[in-house]
């Protein structure tokens, strides 16, 4: 294969030939045009004509492209595709940088899956992915983890930094996560670059904006304003008695409750990963009201969304809210009746904050007070409802 006799180029009657195809021999030739050109390697693959890029004329040689058709002749002899056999080499190389040094978009898919299992749903319901996606992947998503500086952070976040500070600092505080993590990963990089994109995106004077709650001495009139027919409403009333959160409500099974307690399963309570528990609902006379009132339409969810195969979409309860020239939002509803047990002495601290199924106590204090307070928490409850549907708030009695 490295037979000179079939050598036709020079050096010299290349620099004179017009612009065309100038063969060398063995497949080798040189596509000319002008003082440029490119070469090529032609072959035959299983009755198939293929041609092969060496490279261009500036880059390569006479003498270098003849060196680079003898290696890719003796591939063909050995009875292998040369274009083939080149895509799976290369292949090898780039899986091979990606692994020592992957792009920002990969290291971050690695990051999460490493981190997931701590979170909510997996990372799925609290999405922990996507400021990354949208804010940081389409900027520097392609940049190797090696070659990405302070500025290309900086440059990133800047156009939310200020006005959408909430969601920059996620994604800081992820991004910081993925360079920390592709480091002890044995990745070249550098986390102290989101150290000083922090530093050069500079102080930011943000004040939390609180969901707006309704005060709790409005509260009657609004649970009387929504109808009770309408599964979106009829959802915003049994949160309102029930003072959970949305997401346990709007997806809610008549196969939860049993009696006048409806235990809410501990995916869709707010926790991280593995601290999660099921938690018990004590329902009063107006909540299984409502109960009862689904279940003459529905067999499955207390409040299905159009489909009926799944609850209703939290948004629609503020689209709902907004008609009704309501600011309040359904989370704050919550904060109305926690409100309404502060302001009326109606139970302890601890009665209060279990029914919201928050922490109360240390680690160490929680280990020893087990008890989920639910007889006091039934009857803050019916406390509640009468109050809410403007009944007698008279001596409670639990049907139990």
């Amino acid at each position: 294969m490295g037979d000179r006799s079939r050598n036709k180029l020079t050096a010299v009657s290349i620099r004179n030939a017009p612009d065309g195809k100038l063969q060398d021999g063995g497949g080798l030739i040189l596509n000319k045009k002008g003082d440029a050109g490119k070469w090529v390697y032609r072959y035959s693959f299983l009755g198939r004509r293929r041609e092969m890029g060496l490279g261009s004329l500036d880059d390569i040689s006479l003498s270098a492209a003849r060196r680079a058709r003898d290696d890719w002749s003796r591939v063909l002899a050995d009875g292998k595709d040369p274009i083939s056999e080149r895509e799976l080499a290369n292949a090898q190389i780039v899986a091979e940088r990606e692994r020592l040094d992957p792009t920002f978009e990969d290291m971050a898919e690695i990051a999460f899956e490493a981190r997931k299992v701590k979170l909510r749903g997996e990372g799925e319901r609290g999405k922990w992915m996507s400021p990354i996606k949208v804010h940081m992947i389409p900027k520097i998503g392609r940049r190797q983890m090696s070659k990405i500086s302070p500025t290309d952070i900086r440059t990133a976040l800047a156009p939310i930094w200020r006005t959408k500070y909430p969601t920059a600092k996620k994604c800081i505080e992820r991004t910081r996560f993925i360079f920390e993590h592709a480091k002890q990963s044995g990745i070249d990089c550098t986390p102290e670059s989101v150290e000083r994109a922090q530093t050069m995106l500079g102080d930011v004077r943000h004040k939390p904006q609180r969901i707006v709650a309704t005060p709790w001495q409005d509260i009657p009139d609004l649970y009387a304003r929504l109808s009770s027919t309408s599964p979106v409403q009829r959802c915003m009333r049994f949160i309102i008695l029930t003072a959970v959160r949305s997401e346990a409500a709007i997806h809610a099974r008549f196969d939860e409750i049993e009696g006048d307690v409806w235990t809410v399963p501990a995916v869709r309570m707010k926790a991280s990963e593995g601290s999660e528990a099921d938690f018990r609902v004590p329902l009063s006379g107006a909540a299984l009201d409502i109960v009862q009132e689904a279940e003459a339409y529905y067999d499955t969810f207390l409040f299905p969304g159009q489909s009926g195969r799944k609850g209703i979409v939290g948004q629609a309860m503020h689209r709902v809210l907004d008609d009704m020239g309501e600011p309040g939002r359904p989370h704050g509803f919550r904060t109305s009746f926690r409100t309404w047990v502060q302001d009326t002495e109606a139970a302890t601290y601890d009665v209060a904050e279990t029914a919201l199924a928050h922490i109360v106590g240390n680690k160490v204090e929680r280990s020893y007070a087990r008890s989920d307070l639910l007889e006091a928490r039934a009857v803050l409850m019916e406390k509640w409802a009468r109050f809410v549907t403007g009944e007698s708030a008279a001596v409670v009695k639990l049907r139990r």
